[in-house]
């Protein structure tokens, strides 16, 4: 290499970076949409912690031997998952937190004291605070959510224990819909059910779609917004577009909206406590 190539790449490195760093990795497939990376490692260096959190594409099946890869590697700390690995992940981890237990998915992994992983999920709490950050009062209201998957799940958990009345669930998969609805239904906090295409996204306060849709320009809205009325609030997960069409869509109303940015902000903050709190 000449000396020309070398010195634009040497400059563009973080002069902090050092064998001393500790590494987190992010894993999921796909992994070039997530936003998280450039933002968990700032949180993390704000908090005193000299880390860096490094993107692995890692598909389903060789998920299995990611971790029998990383987890001998001692200066890796943490693990963040996304998906479609939320569930899969979570059999990887020898103690988890209490949500991540009820859903059986995680979307953060500590390393323990004796080398082990300690999984926590906060999509639903992240999720729920981001409502609430933008005036949403939950106690009591109608919800529906689209997407029962890893951050489905955690949201619709969280909904439940923020005092919702109603939680309709909408998933093309039918028995995770079901495990999951039952599972709720027996926190014993208002009523969970599962809800075909069919359902009117108008008869509801809160409107959240937790489902890849809106990730891809020639993807259909999740839901029909041509009644939807402005006093509706609505969230989305995705995070790349920003924007997404139906956020778009819903602020055309004159709905007030949760953005999947929005979103990650609390859900960053929740995972860099997880992360460098080892007591937790």
């Amino acid at each position: 290499m000449t000396q020309a190539h070398a010195l634009p790449f040497s400059a563009s490195l973080d002069e902090g970076l050092s064998g001393a760093t500790r590494v987190y990795f992010i894993v999921g497939d796909p992994i070039a949409q997530v936003r998280s990376p450039s933002g968990v490692t700032a949180a993390l260096r704000a908090a005193g912690r000299d880390a860096l959190v490094v993107p692995a594409h890692v598909a389903p099946a060789d998920l299995p031997a990611f971790f029998a890869g990383v987890t001998p590697m001692r200066n890796v700390d943490g693990v963040i998952i996304t998906v479609p690995h939320k569930f899969s992940a979570a059999e990887y981890c020898s103690t988890l937190s209490g949500e991540a237990a009820f859903l059986g998915a995680v979307n953060t992994l500590r390393r323990t004291a004796d080398g082990h992983w300690h999984g926590g999920m906060f999509d639903g709490t992240g999720f729920v605070a981001a409502l609430v950050d933008a005036g949403c009062e939950l106690r009591g209201k109608r919800a529906l959510l689209i997407g029962a998957g890893g951050a489905g799940s955690a949201i619709g958990h969280a909904l439940m224990q923020s005092g919702v009345g109603l939680l309709d669930v909408r998933d093309n998969d039918a028995e995770r819909t079901a495990s999951l609805v039952g599972r709720l239904n027996a926190l014993g906090h208002g009523e969970a059910r599962s809800v075909d295409a069919a359902v009117q996204a108008h008869a509801y306060d809160v409107v959240v779609n937790a489902s890849p849709l809106g990730m891809r320009a020639d993807d259909p809205l999740p839901i029909d917004i041509s009644r939807l009325p402005a006093t509706t609030f609505v969230g989305d997960v995705v995070t790349k577009p920003p924007l997404t069409p139906l956020i778009e869509a819903a602020r055309a109303r004159g709905c007030p909206t949760v953005t999947g940015t929005q979103m990650f902000g609390r859900v960053c903050d929740r995972m860099v406590t997880f992360l460098l709190d080892a007591d937790r």
